[in-house]
């Protein structure tokens, strides 16, 4: 499949080690060491952004409304509680099962992009709330749903070439029992351009435990380059893990243009179990890149043990993300790059 298929099998097996580099900084009025979890149980589905100097990480809660927290450091964002900026109505088509929001800035302006239903699973559709002020913790008002042709969930925004396009996860049909990857072009920040088009299919035995599903989409770009991760398999169980497309060709609405990765490039070690629903943000100083993703800390199926981790990770000579195999919880890893200053050197 070419030589991203082949780096990433020279690569999946490697131990996270060579992600764990002593610190170079050290503390001022912090620990030179974190650890995992970043935010505790019940939390999943991590987004974070960066803007102007500070991280912001948008969450359901409740599965009724959705808050923004706010840090100058990401491994600290669990320590600020957070503002609700949106609580769903009583009733209606959005006012049920609020899920994975993600925030981001298009055109000097805030949107959240979130699933929602009327009570009733099939009707699972993506909708979109539009800041009123430049505050992300601000008002937003709301956009309406948008025109995915059916059931979606975990919407995200692709920017290319100063093109944009949405990602999410979908139903084949009219019922459940299968999700693939749909994309779309988009007219504006919350209208699409024209009828989804097929991305990917679960069609790899870790992309089909328990039900054949792929979701959570996620851009990650870095020297030109365009790749897309996303979970695989039930969210529910402890093989849920992250696969990888990289866009080859011209046309991101083509799928002749992207190529799956045939391993998972994340996936439960030791007793760290469903890694999966990432997003990415660098450090303070933007030398280092770092994975905000979900685990769940029992065995058993189930949605209410996830808490959210993040850990560095790195880039191969090819240009491709390694992000090793995920951190034990309370293992202490080094503070992001610029979350501390430099010792003067003797």
């Amino acid at each position: 499949m070419g030589f991203v298929n082949e780096s990433l099998a020279s690569i999946a097996t490697r131990s996270d080690a060579s992600l764990i580099q002593p610190g170079r900084l050290f503390p001022s009025k912090q620990s030179e060491t974190f650890t995992n979890p970043i935010i505790g149980i019940p939390s999943a589905d991590p987004w974070m952004v960066q803007h102007n100097g500070w991280y912001y990480y948008c969450e359901s809660r409740n599965q009724d409304s959705i808050h923004i927290r706010k840090s100058q450091t990401l491994t600290e964002i669990g320590n600020d509680e957070g503002v609700q900026v949106w609580t769903s109505p009583v009733f209606g088509p959005n006012s049920k099962a609020v899920w994975a929001p993600e925030l981001h800035f298009i055109n000097n302006k805030w949107y959240i992009y979130y699933a929602a239903d009327d009570g009733l699973n099939e009707n699972h559709r993506m909708w979109v709330l539009e800041s009123v002020t430049e505050d992300p913790q601000g008002a937003y008002r709301c956009r309406g749903m948008l025109e995915t042709d059916g059931w979606a969930i975990d919407g995200t925004i692709l920017n290319h070439q100063g093109e944009l396009y949405f990602i999410w996860s979908g139903w084949p049909g009219a019922s459940n029992g299968k999700q693939n990857l749909y994309i779309a072009s988009m007219s504006n920040p919350y209208t699409l351009a024209g009828p989804r088009k097929l991305l990917a299919s679960p069609t790899l035995d870790w992309e089909m435990v328990e039900m054949p599903i792929c979701e959570g989409p996620q851009i990650l770009q870095r020297n030109g380059k365009t790749f897309l991760i996303y979970s695989a398999s039930g969210s529910w169980c402890e093989d849920y893990c992250l696969g990888m497309l990289f866009l080859k060709g011209a046309s991101p609405l083509d799928p002749g243009s992207w190529e799956k990765i045939l391993t998972p490039v994340m996936r439960k070690h030791g007793n760290v179990h469903g890694v999966g629903h990432c997003s990415f943000v660098l450090s303070q100083d933007g030398r280092e890149d770092w994975i905000i993703y979900h685990t769940k800390t029992k065995r058993a199926h189930g949605w209410n043990d996830r808490r959210v981790h993040a850990q560095r990770f790195t880039w191969t000579e090819e240009g491709l993300p390694h992000f090793g195999v995920p951190v034990l919880p309370g293992y202490a890893s080094p503070i992001p790059s610029g979350a501390a200053v430099p010792l003067v050197s003797a």
